[in-house]
């Protein structure tokens, strides 16, 4: 599959070492917190813990989208000149 036709995220995680080490990362606050969430009951640290998580989490998701955002903009060709309303 060449580039331009494969998912820009399945690419970064191939080729762009940060997003694959966010896309890591976010996965195992994920595994933490659905441990969390699964407890019926959570001390107050554990509340802290799970705040803190789901902050890190959001972060991280914002820095990949960062990165995504800047890999489309670098890949997309620009709009091809038939689609402007012809000259007279």
């Amino acid at each position: 599959m060449n580039e331009q036709s494969q998912d820009p995220k399945e690419l970064l995680l191939q080729t762009d070492e940060e997003f694959h080490r966010l896309a890591v990362q976010h996965h195992e606050l994920d595994d933490r917190l659905h441990q969390l969430t699964a407890k019926p009951y959570l001390s107050e640290p554990e509340q802290v813990e799970e705040v803190t998580l789901k902050k890190r989490k959001l972060q991280i998701k914002d820095r990949m989208e960062d990165i995504l955002r800047r890999h489309r903009q670098t890949r997309e060709p620009l709009a091809p000149m038939s689609s402007a309303a012809p000259h007279r």
